[in-house]
């Protein structure tokens, strides 16, 4: 019994020890060895999560790491990647494909944001309405667009049939443009919901006086729009559109579960690429080449989503 009490007795001692280590008694340098000492374990969470792959696939794009093969091979990746004809147009087809998601996400989310804002019956069931695309998994949306895009049972291709539109079954996912274009059409379905609730919370923060004081003054609907809505939504657009962007460039899922990167090649993004390479083609080496081009890529997304946010904050920030 003299033992246990004893033994109680040294941990409480030691545990008060270290809380009177950690804890900041005077000064900057205490007061930052407290905060460091409390981040630390998530900081060596994501440097185990984060840095060491990163790391590792860097290492990995210097050799031609293979299945039970691996050897040093220098620039030989990268010059291989950026001397390939195919490269080219799948960087330009990605991008294209970034642009136009993006582009149609923000039209539409923004277009959707302003009418569920409005002052109309039953808003509230719209707004439950546009989540469930947002809130499916992607592979059971996707799943769900697959059925929609089938020439012969599809609902897509029979309804076009009864409006006299096409003359027999239509396999959207079989053609090179059309299945391009079918997938952005997935993406936008997906990522619409989420760019609309946003951008709805923004407009809920606009203060009503200005739009009081604006519509007394005689200013149409557009010019509010224009004038009032925009400008204060601003920072919540640009943030948008930026990350929509970096998640759109690496978007995989909806492309592969749809048309694994064909009919040839034609829906074959950065991503998809860097995965038929390392995973499919058991190319280890080669694909860790392009994941590395792929993370400068949005590096240089995030940089200049971190100086447009710090400008647009800066130009629209005293309005609000």
């Amino acid at each position: 019994m003299i033992s246990n009490k004893t033994n109680q007795t040294q941990r409480n001692y030691l545990v008060r020890q270290f809380m009177a280590w950690i804890r900041p008694t005077s000064g900057i340098n205490s007061t930052r060895l407290f905060a460091w000492v409390l981040i630390a374990p998530a900081a060596a969470y994501m440097c185990l999560i984060v840095a060491w792959p990163l790391l590792e696939t860097v290492r990995l794009s210097f050799t031609n790491a293979g299945i039970g093969s691996e050897e040093y091979v220098g620039w030989a990746n990268y010059e291989k990647l950026l001397n390939s004809r195919k490269f080219p147009a799948t960087v330009g087809r990605t991008f294209y494909w970034m642009f136009l998601s993006v582009g149609l996400k923000l039209i539409l989310g923004l277009i959707g944001a302003s009418l569920l804002a409005a002052n109309l019956k039953g808003k509230a069931a719209f707004r439950v309405l546009v989540m469930p695309p947002w809130i499916v998994p992607i592979a059971i949306g996707c799943i769900g667009w697959l059925w929609l895009y089938n020439g012969h049972f599809g609902i897509i291709s029979g309804v076009l049939q009864q409006l006299g539109i096409i003359d027999g079954p239509f396999e959207f996912l079989a053609y090179k443009r059309s299945a391009f274009y079918s997938a952005i059409v997935t993406d936008v379905w997906i990522g619409t919901p989420m760019i609309t609730i946003f951008l709805l919370a923004a407009m809920q923060n606009v203060p009503r006086d200005l739009y009081e004081a604006a519509y007394v003054d005689g200013a149409s609907r557009w010019y509010r729009f224009r004038r009032i809505t925009m400008p204060q939504i601003m920072p919540t657009f640009v943030s948008m559109a930026l990350l929509s962007a970096i998640w759109t460039f690496n978007s995989f899922e909806i492309i592969w579960i749809l048309t694994e990167g064909g009919p040839r090649g034609a829906t074959t993004t950065l991503i998809v690429d860097t995965y038929k390479t390392a995973i499919a083609n058991y190319k280890y080496g080669q694909g860790a080449a392009r994941a590395v081009l792929i993370v400068a890529i949005l590096t240089v997304f995030m940089v200049l989503y971190l100086w447009l946010v710090k400008k647009v904050n800066r130009k629209f920030g005293d309005n609000k």
